[in-house]
């Protein structure tokens, strides 16, 4: 759905305000168990100058990085899988909210991927290899999904691999903001009133 809504040029981004670590909760949720069962570490990194509240996509954000990880995992045999998320740049204007770059990467130490590989990973329908279908299944289409809704958020993801030395694909995405809200404490209970 989301493929052919890229493709007609219909799929339009949200922009809600979130809590970032909310949302990699939930998706470190999804993969902890899969990740004890293979025996792999699996480590989230937050740079303490990523804001805590943000506006944008958390849903199609976080479709990115499912995607991202559920290979990491599935092609890792042992080792470790990582997820950062940096801030890449700041820029604040009178009055508005600062637009806020991130940076996200996801390491693995698993089987990786030779430099013709990886020169076509993001075709639609296009798997490393026959043998890596074969072996591990799927359809080839969800880096392709994952570097449209990246483009639409402004940036584009890179990757960086040798076969059998893991792989590293990160991006940059310029649709977050800052919410001035952020700053404000959470108050948990009603304040007393003298």
């Amino acid at each position: 759905l989301d493929f052919s809504k890229v493709e007609a040029g219909k799929l339009e981004l949200e922009q809600v305000r979130f809590r970032l670590q909310d949302m990699l909760q939930q998706i470190r949720d999804l993969f902890i168990e899969q990740a004890r069962q293979k025996r792999l570490e699996l480590q989230f990194s937050v740079d303490p100058q990523v804001p805590t509240w943000l506006i944008g996509d958390p849903l199609r954000l976080s479709q990115v990085l499912i995607n991202l990880l559920s290979n990491a995992v599935k092609f890792t045999g042992q080792g470790k899988v990582i997820l950062r998320v940096d801030l890449a740049l700041q820029i604040k204007a009178p009055e508005t909210p600062a637009e806020i770059w991130l940076h996200f990467a996801v390491q693995d130490t698993g089987i990786g991927l030779s430099p013709e590989q990886c020169s076509h990973l993001f075709q639609a329908f296009s798997q490393a290899d026959s043998s890596t279908s074969r072996k591990y299944g799927g359809t080839g289409l969800g880096l392709s999904i994952a570097q449209r809704l990246v483009q639409l958020m402004g940036g584009r993801i890179e990757v960086q691999s040798l076969a059998g030395a893991g792989s590293t694909f990160s991006f940059n995405i310029r649709s977050f903001r800052a919410d001035p809200l952020s700053d404000l404490p959470t108050l948990t209970e009603p304040a007393s009133v003298p």
